[in-house]
Protein backbone atom coordinates (compact mmCIF):
# COMPACT_ATOMS: atom_id res chain seq x y z
CA UNK A 1 0.00 0.00 0.00
CA UNK A 2 1.47 3.49 -1.20
CA UNK A 3 0.55 6.44 1.25
CA UNK A 4 -0.35 8.42 -1.51
CA UNK A 5 -2.98 5.99 -1.75
CA UNK A 6 -4.56 6.06 1.72
CA UNK A 7 -7.68 7.20 0.74
CA UNK A 8 -10.27 5.97 3.40
CA UNK A 9 -10.32 5.71 7.29
CA UNK A 10 -9.75 1.83 7.39
CA UNK A 11 -6.53 2.32 5.72
CA UNK A 12 -5.45 5.29 7.76
CA UNK A 13 -6.08 3.31 11.24
CA UNK A 14 -3.95 -0.26 10.02
CA UNK A 15 -1.15 2.01 8.72
CA UNK A 16 -0.89 4.10 12.15
CA UNK A 17 -1.82 1.44 14.14
CA UNK A 18 -2.96 1.33 17.48
CA UNK A 19 -1.27 4.66 18.40
CA UNK A 20 -3.06 6.92 15.67
CA UNK A 21 -6.39 5.16 17.49
CA UNK A 22 -5.01 6.82 20.74
CA UNK A 23 -4.32 10.01 19.10
CA UNK A 24 -8.26 10.46 17.39
CA UNK A 25 -9.38 9.56 21.03
CA UNK A 26 -7.39 12.02 22.74
CA UNK A 27 -8.35 14.39 19.59
CA UNK A 28 -11.77 13.96 20.59
CA UNK A 29 -11.37 14.76 24.74
CA UNK A 30 -9.70 18.04 23.49
CA UNK A 31 -12.54 18.98 21.28
CA UNK A 32 -14.78 18.02 23.68
CA UNK A 33 -13.11 20.61 26.59
CA UNK A 34 -12.54 23.09 23.81
CA UNK A 35 -16.25 23.69 23.33
CA UNK A 36 -17.52 22.96 26.97
CA UNK A 37 -15.32 26.08 27.99
CA UNK A 38 -15.22 27.99 25.06
CA UNK A 39 -19.43 28.22 25.49
CA UNK A 40 -19.35 28.32 29.35
CA UNK A 41 -16.04 30.93 29.61
CA UNK A 42 -18.47 33.11 26.98
CA UNK A 43 -21.45 32.91 28.98
CA UNK A 44 -20.07 33.27 32.70
CA UNK A 45 -17.66 35.96 31.96
CA UNK A 46 -20.60 38.22 29.63
CA UNK A 47 -23.41 37.65 32.36
CA UNK A 48 -20.87 38.96 35.03
CA UNK A 49 -19.53 41.81 32.58
CA UNK A 50 -23.00 43.40 32.70
CA UNK A 51 -23.41 42.52 36.14
CA UNK A 52 -20.26 44.42 37.45
CA UNK A 53 -21.50 47.45 35.41
CA UNK A 54 -24.77 47.58 36.96
CA UNK A 55 -23.06 47.08 40.28
CA UNK A 56 -20.60 49.77 39.48
CA UNK A 57 -23.77 52.47 38.62
CA UNK A 58 -26.12 51.04 41.60
CA UNK A 59 -23.05 51.37 44.06
CA UNK A 60 -22.02 54.92 43.30
CA UNK A 61 -26.22 55.49 43.93
CA UNK A 62 -26.01 53.52 47.60
CA UNK A 63 -28.34 50.96 45.93
CA UNK A 64 -26.81 48.12 47.83
CA UNK A 65 -30.37 45.92 48.33
CA UNK A 66 -30.37 46.47 44.54
CA UNK A 67 -27.12 45.29 43.84
CA UNK A 68 -27.56 41.62 46.66
CA UNK A 69 -30.87 41.34 44.60
CA UNK A 70 -29.45 41.53 41.11
CA UNK A 71 -26.40 39.04 42.06
CA UNK A 72 -29.23 36.14 44.10
CA UNK A 73 -30.19 36.03 40.26
CA UNK A 74 -26.84 35.96 38.58
CA UNK A 75 -25.69 33.23 41.21
CA UNK A 76 -28.40 31.12 40.32
CA UNK A 77 -27.03 31.18 36.84
CA UNK A 78 -23.58 30.46 38.13
CA UNK A 79 -22.05 33.76 37.23
CA UNK A 80 -19.02 34.46 39.58
CA UNK A 81 -19.18 38.73 39.81
CA UNK A 82 -22.30 37.09 41.42
CA UNK A 83 -21.15 35.31 43.99
CA UNK A 84 -18.49 37.76 44.91
CA UNK A 85 -20.03 41.09 45.04
CA UNK A 86 -23.29 38.98 47.08
CA UNK A 87 -19.77 37.53 49.46
CA UNK A 88 -18.48 41.00 49.77
CA UNK A 89 -21.48 43.15 50.21
CA UNK A 90 -23.15 40.24 52.90
CA UNK A 91 -19.46 39.96 54.25
CA UNK A 92 -19.38 41.35 58.38
CA UNK A 93 -15.32 41.88 57.56
CA UNK A 94 -14.22 45.13 57.18
CA UNK A 95 -10.63 47.37 55.89
CA UNK A 96 -7.81 44.67 55.14
CA UNK A 97 -9.64 41.77 56.59
CA UNK A 98 -11.97 42.61 53.55
CA UNK A 99 -9.22 42.75 51.29
CA UNK A 100 -7.49 39.39 52.19
CA UNK A 101 -11.26 37.69 51.70
CA UNK A 102 -12.24 39.65 48.54
CA UNK A 103 -8.64 37.61 47.36
CA UNK A 104 -9.51 34.76 48.73
CA UNK A 105 -12.80 34.79 46.82
CA UNK A 106 -11.38 35.71 43.51
CA UNK A 107 -8.62 33.31 43.60
CA UNK A 108 -11.20 30.46 44.07
CA UNK A 109 -13.33 32.01 41.08
CA UNK A 110 -10.27 31.85 38.81
CA UNK A 111 -9.80 28.46 39.86
CA UNK A 112 -13.34 27.25 39.07
CA UNK A 113 -12.73 28.91 35.37
CA UNK A 114 -9.47 27.14 34.90
CA UNK A 115 -11.35 23.82 34.86
CA UNK A 116 -10.34 21.25 32.81
CA UNK A 117 -7.43 23.91 31.43
CA UNK A 118 -4.95 21.22 32.43
CA UNK A 119 -6.16 19.06 30.24
CA UNK A 120 -5.58 20.68 27.33
CA UNK A 121 -2.35 22.00 28.36
CA UNK A 122 -1.60 18.64 29.04
CA UNK A 123 -2.48 17.36 25.45
CA UNK A 124 -0.80 20.34 23.85
CA UNK A 125 2.18 19.10 25.72
CA UNK A 126 2.60 15.26 24.75
CA UNK A 127 0.58 14.38 22.24
CA UNK A 128 3.35 15.25 19.93
CA UNK A 129 5.47 12.95 21.79
CA UNK A 130 2.72 10.00 21.72
CA UNK A 131 2.59 10.51 17.92
CA UNK A 132 6.21 11.04 17.29
CA UNK A 133 6.53 7.53 19.64
CA UNK A 134 4.00 5.81 16.90
CA UNK A 135 6.34 6.61 14.35
CA UNK A 136 9.67 5.45 15.60
CA UNK A 137 7.61 2.43 16.14
CA UNK A 138 6.62 2.56 12.89
CA UNK A 139 10.09 2.90 11.14
CA UNK A 140 10.89 0.07 13.15
CA UNK A 141 8.78 -2.13 11.82
CA UNK A 142 9.48 -1.22 8.32
CA UNK A 143 13.16 -2.17 8.81
CA UNK A 144 12.03 -5.60 10.25
CA UNK A 145 10.15 -6.04 7.19
CA UNK A 146 13.13 -5.10 5.37
CA UNK A 147 15.85 -7.70 6.91
CA UNK A 148 13.15 -9.61 6.50
CA UNK A 149 12.98 -9.91 2.72
CA UNK A 150 15.57 -11.10 0.17
CA UNK A 151 17.81 -8.95 -1.52
CA UNK A 152 16.15 -9.38 -4.43
CA UNK A 153 13.00 -8.02 -3.17
CA UNK A 154 14.47 -5.49 -0.78
CA UNK A 155 15.20 -2.25 -1.83
CA UNK A 156 14.39 1.46 -0.79
CA UNK A 157 10.89 1.76 -1.58
CA UNK A 158 9.93 -0.96 1.11
CA UNK A 159 11.51 1.52 3.87
CA UNK A 160 10.02 4.87 2.29
CA UNK A 161 6.42 3.20 2.14
CA UNK A 162 6.83 2.20 6.08
CA UNK A 163 8.27 5.29 7.12
CA UNK A 164 5.68 7.30 5.10
CA UNK A 165 2.83 5.26 7.02
CA UNK A 166 4.40 5.78 9.92
CA UNK A 167 4.55 9.82 10.05
CA UNK A 168 0.93 9.40 9.94
CA UNK A 169 0.90 8.87 13.85
CA UNK A 170 3.59 12.21 13.68
CA UNK A 171 1.15 14.41 11.76
CA UNK A 172 -1.80 13.10 13.93
CA UNK A 173 -0.12 14.27 17.33
CA UNK A 174 0.19 17.59 15.87
CA UNK A 175 -3.47 17.93 14.69
CA UNK A 176 -4.20 17.34 18.49
CA UNK A 177 -1.49 19.41 20.10
CA UNK A 178 -1.73 22.69 18.01
CA UNK A 179 -5.26 23.45 18.96
CA UNK A 180 -4.86 22.41 22.23
CA UNK A 181 -2.11 24.65 23.08
CA UNK A 182 -4.19 27.63 21.23
CA UNK A 183 -7.41 27.02 22.84
CA UNK A 184 -5.14 26.88 26.01
CA UNK A 185 -3.31 30.31 25.63
CA UNK A 186 -6.89 31.46 24.73
CA UNK A 187 -8.30 31.11 27.64
CA UNK A 188 -5.96 31.95 29.83
CA UNK A 189 -5.62 35.21 28.38
CA UNK A 190 -9.65 35.98 28.73
CA UNK A 191 -9.46 34.45 32.47
CA UNK A 192 -6.21 36.68 32.70
CA UNK A 193 -8.17 39.48 31.76
CA UNK A 194 -11.58 39.05 33.49
CA UNK A 195 -9.66 38.55 36.74
CA UNK A 196 -8.61 41.97 36.57
CA UNK A 197 -12.40 43.36 36.12
CA UNK A 198 -12.86 40.94 39.34
CA UNK A 199 -10.19 43.19 41.27
CA UNK A 200 -11.44 45.99 40.08
CA UNK A 201 -14.86 45.48 41.39
CA UNK A 202 -13.74 43.99 44.69
CA UNK A 203 -11.37 47.34 45.41
CA UNK A 204 -14.34 49.23 44.86
CA UNK A 205 -16.94 47.08 47.35
CA UNK A 206 -13.89 47.63 49.78
CA UNK A 207 -13.60 51.33 49.48
CA UNK A 208 -17.18 51.84 49.47
CA UNK A 209 -17.81 49.55 52.62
Amino acid sequence: MDFSNITNIEELLKAGGPVLIFLIFLSIVSLTIILERFFTLRKQIKMSRKLIAYAKYQLQAGQIDKIIEACGRDIAKNTPAGRLIKTLLTSNRQGANLKDYSDEVIDWEVTLLHKKLPVLATLGSTTPFIGLFGTVLGVMRAFADLAAMTAATAGPSVVAKGIAEALINTAAGLFVAVPAVIAYNYFTTQINFFERELENIASEITHAR
